[in-house]
């Protein structure tokens, strides 16, 4: 009896293919190891010793990020904000592929890439823990805050920030800040100078982090700003005292302020946090122009920008942890003022019964 005749087994070949192609996913995603191999060993070979050589003609060469290896690794930037991708980027070592780069290369925008490469792996919190407990990239990372670029400084305050929100290892990082005292500089540097909001709004994140973890390394940085040398000539004084905490946050507050209420919010509990300490508090109010201008912008803020009469009540539950924030600081200068004043009687009484 004649009968259909069966399906023909499929063909090898396409079964090679197949088994090929589920082997080279990573993870459950439809991303190929291949590919992300290839990209890594661009990487390598960008920051080899025969590549990083370099001379005057072609270290302008360096600057410059070829726009095909750009758009891989702009897609590995992509690709890494899922945990499969994140995980093998860590098995395969790309941290330490990563690390180089940053030690070798000059070219700016492939830095940022690294970092924020980085910055998405470190959202996870056991790669995270693995990043933080290199101390060597830890050391390249922080160095990466002295960059005068704008977006790697953004993508590496992004990173340390995620690192000081992760309780295990937060304290590894205050500690390697607190060993590298030039960050105070450079992080006030960013606040007193940058026009960029972002990035004004996440290393003031950073700031407000730091202070709130470690109240040691706030009380260093309040009193980095009041360190004078001895036999220092008056006139030269200004020029060798360069940063003091509360003028940086301020003008990082004035920046933000009409553009970003979040980042306002930020430098306002910045404030709220350096009184909670004397130090902080005489910080702020023992410079008459310091005071005048910590009161000035918190009043201003209160009179003309929040608290309107014609705000509806939606926007006053926006403001109130600002708000808060705000007062507090207003009631502790104003109760440090009262305490002068009370002295310089006190002061007044004793002198004339004497």
């Amino acid at each position: 009896m004649d009968r259909n005749p069966s399906p023909p087994p499929p063909a090898r070949e396409e079964d090679d293919e197949e088994e090929v192609a589920g082997g080279d996913c990573i993870g459950s995603t439809v991303y190929s190891k291949h590919w992300l191999f290839g990209v890594l060993s661009g990487l390598i070979q960008i920051v080899s010793p025969e590549n990083t050589k370099s001379s005057s003609d072609d270290e302008e060469q360096q600057m410059e990020l070829d726009e095909e290896m750009e758009n891989e690794i702009c897609r590995v930037w992509d690709m890494s904000m899922d945990e499969d991708v994140a995980l093998f980027l860590q098995e395969f070592n790309a941290p330490d592929i990563f690390m180089g780069v940053l030690a070798k290369s000059k070219c700016p925008r492939l830095r940022e890439i690294c970092v924020g490469i980085l910055g998405n792996m470190a959202c996870f919190q056991e790669i995270c823990v693995s990043i933080s407990k290199d101390k060597n990239l830890g050391q390249v990372l922080l160095t990466c805050l002295y960059d005068s670029d704008p977006p790697t400084l953004l993508e590496t305050s992004r990173l340390l920030l995620t690192c000081l929100s992760q309780t295990e290892v937060a304290s590894v990082w205050v500690e390697r800040i607190q060993e590298h005292p030039a960050i105070y500089d450079s992080i006030c540097f960013i606040m007193s100078s940058s026009t960029n909001v972002d990035l004004l709004v996440k290393v003031g994140e950073v700031v407000d982090k730091l202070f709130d973890l470690d109240e040691k390394l706030m009380l260093e940085w309040i009193r980095n700003g009041a360190v004078q040398p001895l036999e220092q000539p008056q006139e030269d004084a200004e020029e060798q005292r360069v940063f003091r905490i509360v003028p940086c946050v301020l003008e990082a507050a004035k920046q933000v302020r009409s553009e970003n209420l979040e980042g306002l919010d930020v430098y306002m509990h910045i404030l709220q946090l350096l009184t909670t300490v004397d130090d902080g508090i005489q910080a702020i109010v023992q410079c008459p122009d310091t005071g005048k201008d910590t009161w000035n912008l918190l009043f201003d803020l209160v009179c003309h920008e929040f608290c309107q009469s014609d705000d509806p009540p939606i926007i006053l539950q926006e403001q109130k942890t600002v708000l808060a924030s705000v007062f507090s600081v207003l009631s502790a200068i104003y109760a440090s003022q009262v305490e002068q004043e009370y002295r310089k009687v006190e002061k007044g009484n004793r002198s004339s019964s004497n």
